[in-house]
């Protein structure tokens, strides 16, 4: 039976690329986007996510989350990664937004609430709307099967932060609710930049997907390109690395994946605001904010041969 999944997310490049991932592979069942802020605005992510739901027949509602992080005001959309509108610079068309589809946090609850222990929930984006799920609503916790989060980074392999040496974007654009999302007692999976930049999409596959995948193939290619200008302009990377699409990887097979166990944190404050910290297992500190810790897991390594295989296989031949 489909795994039944919620996508939060900020469209963005490499959330398109995810969103279709997800679509595309036999053994999802995606049952909602939900939109938070980040890659664009909330208006802006929102307007993506409808646009790709009409055009490539994803039968999924979308719904309008946050537009801003719980204590502090929005840092400005990240335009330079991902274009003036949050999709390469492509040339597309999208639709003004008319509707916003409703309240995402109360789609999230009624939807964990209708299906128990069935719902995962893969936020690639701020985890605002998570959070305020978890506030509004505590019991959600108990009803999501798992969360599986693309954001963090415990520095493995020499990958510290992309936005400071020691926070990634998902997570210092809104600590608080990272923090809170996951210190909840739902299971959580961390797929950070530990993996993710190990993780490189070159461009002969993109070629290949433009070749040979069809109309979604060459929506891929031409959206990629401003991405790949910005990895090779600042990480002198001949390729992209894929984020957002490793979580929906992780969903498919985790056996690609080298998990730790542990309790998670986010810095809130001070220099190393919005580091992600790792608590390992069975390890005892008697500071009170290190005790009582759900007990979570990280990605801490990947067989990236694999995770990129397998994106390329469900998109061309799925």
């Amino acid at each position: 039976m489909p795994q039944k999944i919620i996508i939060d997310t900020d469209p963005g490049i490499d959330d398109a690329m995810a969103l279709l991932f997800a679509h595309r592979a036999p053994s999802i069942d995606l049952v909602g986007i939900t939109t938070t802020y980040g890659n664009a605005t909330i208006e802006q992510t929102t307007r993506n996510a409808r646009y790709l739901v009409d055009r490539f027949g994803l039968s999924c509602p979308v719904h309008m989350g946050s537009g801003r992080p719980l204590f502090a005001d929005p840092e400005p959309p990240a335009d330079f990664v991902h274009g003036s509108d949050g999709l390469g610079e492509a040339g597309l068309v999208i639709p003004e937004l008319v509707d916003d589809g409703g309240d995402a946090v109360a789609f999230l609850i009624d939807t964990l609430r209708a299906s128990p222990g069935e719902i995962t929930i893969v936020a690639v984006g701020r985890m605002t709307n998570l959070a305020l799920a978890l506030s509004r609503a505590p019991d959600v916790a108990s009803l999501a099967k798992a969360v599986v989060i693309m954001g963090g980074a415990l520095g493995r392999g020499g990958f510290g932060g992309n936005v400071t040496p020691c926070a990634e974007a998902n997570i210092i654009g809104d600590p608080h609710a990272a923090d809170r999302v996951l210190r909840a007692s739902w299971p959580v999976t961390m797929v950070g930049l530990d993996v993710t930049m190990k993780t490189v999409m070159t461009p002969p596959r993109v070629d290949e997907l433009k070749r040979r995948g069809g109309e979604t193939g060459e929506f891929l290619h031409a959206i990629s390109r401003f991405y790949q200008a910005f990895y090779t302009n600042n990480h002198g990377l001949e390729g992209f690395a894929v984020h957002d699409s490793s979580a929906v990887a992780y969903v498919l097979a985790p056996e690609l994946f080298t998990l730790e166990a542990g309790g998670l944190r986010v810095v809130t404050e001070g220099i190393a605001y919005g580091q992600t910290l790792l608590a390992p297992a069975g390890k005892r500190y008697h500071l009170p904010v290190w005790q009582g810790l759900a007990e979570q897991s990280a990605c801490v390594d990947v067989d990236s041969d694999g995770v990129l295989d397998l994106y390329m296989s469900t998109l061309l031949d799925g």
